[in-house]
């Protein structure tokens, strides 16, 4: 499995690509710049992306930022990135804000994840945990305070939770599926960077942790994943039961979206056009579930044709849910 703590990537390889409709017989003579900011969770897939671009693009530097799903719109709605990295879908007032500075978007999804609660390999009572639990542990209204808070049978020591940073689109989808419309607790130690939430819970007996799954694939010697029980039994993530959708509710898709104006740039094109083309071979390299082959010729059309917008928001600007298969278009 590819390193995931490269996040700034410098393009510097040479030769030349045919694929999609583009000219990569050119490819190896671009040049410029592309910037790229978000999800730390899509950042490993962009990350290995950009490293087998290198290859065949010389001329070409990528940089990779990880300020978070939400800081990651930010900067894009305004027009500093290309391209933004998002582990949830653009939200009605990220994409107010895009239209407001004059930014189209494409939106693309690119692989699948499974949300991972994880705790320390030293902790030998937790095994799994029901949506009440999680819930119970999490929110922000009369939290656990200690594990026998969970359960009358647990030690009675201070959980230390560790979470990504508001910013984070897995803290969003988190909190949307754990608590709904309420708040998480704000005694955790939080980071946009999920190789310190890594390392927190791994130098803690009593903590607690959640990320994308490809962060506990890589740690899972310094880890333990925590099965869930949604009420149709105990899952724990991985690729089958992701993929699948049966690890419920914390499956999900992940996103890139590309700034409409930016791809008009040869060197964008030819960048975004190898990730659609390669994404499918080098995501389980990283840890993460690859899309079926439908969706992902779905993404290149609408690359292709420049299409814009999100799915996830209908003609009235309301949200759109469901499985990505049937809300992707």
């Amino acid at each position: 499995m590819r390193r995931l703590s490269s996040l700034v990537v410098g393009i510097i390889g040479s030769g030349a690509l045919a694929l999609s409709a583009f000219a990569f017989t050119q490819t190896s003579s671009l040049k410029g710049s592309i910037k790229i900011d978000g999800s730390s969770t899509v950042s490993p897939i962009t990350t290995a992306v950009a490293e087998d671009f290198r290859e065949v693009a010389k001329d070409i530097r990528v940089t990779v930022g990880i300020s978070g799903t939400g800081g990651g719109f930010k900067r894009f709605a305004v027009g500093e990135t290309d391209i933004s990295n998002a582990s949830r879908p653009i939200k009605k007032d990220e994409a107010a804000a895009a239209k407001k500075n004059g930014v189209a978007f494409i939106e693309l999804p690119v692989a699948y994840d499974g949300l991972s609660i994880v705790v320390n390999t030293s902790n030998d009572w937790v095994e799994y945990l029901s949506m009440d639990e999680i819930k119970h542990i999490f929110r922000a209204d009369d939290p656990a305070k200690t594990w026998r808070d969970v359960r009358p049978d647990w030690p009675n020591t201070t959980i230390k939770v560790f979470a990504p940073g508001t910013d984070s689109g897995t803290f969003d989808y988190f909190r949307e599926e754990v608590v709904g419309k309420g708040a998480i607790r704000a005694d955790m130690s939080v980071s946009e960077d999920d190789n310190v939430l890594v390392t927190g819970v791994a130098g803690d007996k009593n903590a607690i942790g959640f990320f994308g799954f490809a962060y506990y694939v890589e740690n899972k010697d310094k880890l333990k994943v925590v099965k869930v029980d949604s009420g149709k039994g105990l899952i724990e993530p991985t690729k089958e039961t992701i993929e699948n959708g049966t690890y419920s509710p914390f499956s999900r898709p992940l996103f890139i979206y590309v700034n409409a104006k930016s791809a008009e740039r040869p060197e964008v094109r030819a960048f975004v056009d190898y990730y659609l083309s390669n994404v499918a071979r080098l995501v389980p390299e990283v840890g993460y579930v690859r899309l079926p082959e439908a969706v992902i010729e779905k993404a290149r059309a609408n690359f292709a044709n420049g299409k814009t917008g999100t799915a996830y928001l209908n003609d009235k600007e309301e949200a759109v849910s469901g499985p990505l298969t049937a809300v992707y278009h």
